[in-house]
């Protein structure tokens, strides 16, 4: 697909491309193509060379990982954002796959663009160090968040954030389906069914993907969120290093 000036645009109000010089956004673009791929359609596998950066400009991109015929979503990203940037700094294989959820519009960038835009431009390689920082926060997250709590209080902080993201709203509509949301949260569809279950007891109703949240008060004081962990800012699972360092939000609350 031929490149639109509104594409362009949208790469460059990126946290990662916002502060580069014209000079570095061009070079990086200059072999920069863009292309629509079909739901189901797979763009990378763990293990395969990295040779471009990734930009998801229309659609749903899921990335997993596997092991011993086990498979688990390790996240979901929604436009506009950026994915397999430290295998493309490390000129390394990727550790996870990629495939898309829906028909998606994925801007591809030079690996080797990037890295030497690096090198050529200070403020660039900012941006990219600030951006691989955010992920690592949000990696730390979410290995506390796996670590620590067990699978009822995973979902009972999942649910909290997924209202305040939406509006803080007491019926909100769950972002994926149940599977998908399973799999982020480290569980079995079975577990994940039985978790709901007692949280119904929390004031928790469950409607095919509709939830409501009937007590919150009482819902927070089981899961005790944590701004350590937690994460309630209005984006993607994958955070960006900007994102990160905004400042955590109060809980809201309806009585």
């Amino acid at each position: 697909m031929p490149m639109r000036d509104g594409d362009l645009q949208r790469v460059r109000a990126l946290p990662l491309f916002s502060d580069c010089s014209p000079q570095t956004f061009d070079a990086v673009t200059a072999g920069a193509f863009l292309q629509r791929f079909p739901a189901g359609t797979t763009l990378l596998l763990e293990g395969d060379q990295v040779d471009f950066l990734y930009v998801l400009l229309d659609g749903i991109v899921e990335l997993e990982g596997t092991w011993n015929d086990k498979e688990t979503t390790l996240s979901i990203l929604k436009p506009v954002s950026t994915f397999i940037l430290a295998a493309v700094v490390l000129e390394a294989d990727g550790l996870m796959s990629a495939r898309t959820l829906e028909r998606s519009d994925i801007l591809m960038l030079s690996g080797e663009a990037i890295r030497r835009a690096m090198q050529a431009d200070a403020t660039f390689a900012t941006a990219v160090a600030q951006e691989l920082a955010g992920c690592y926060r949000g990696l730390v997250r979410t290995l506390k968040n796996q670590k620590l709590r067990g699978g009822i209080e995973r979902l009972a902080n999942y649910l909290i954030t997924q209202r305040l993201r939406q509006g803080g709203d007491p019926t909100f509509t769950l972002p994926h389906e149940k599977r998908v949301v399973a799999s982020l949260l480290g569980m079995t569809p079975e577990n994940l069914s039985r978790a709901f279950a007692t949280l119904a007891d929390y004031g928790v109703e469950v409607n095919g993907p509709r939830v409501t949240i009937a007590r919150p008060v009482v819902l927070e004081r089981l899961a005790k969120p944590d701004p350590l962990i937690d994460n309630h800012q209005p984006v993607t699972e994958v955070l960006t290093g900007k994102a990160q360092r905004e400042r955590w939000p109060r809980p809201t609350k309806v009585a």
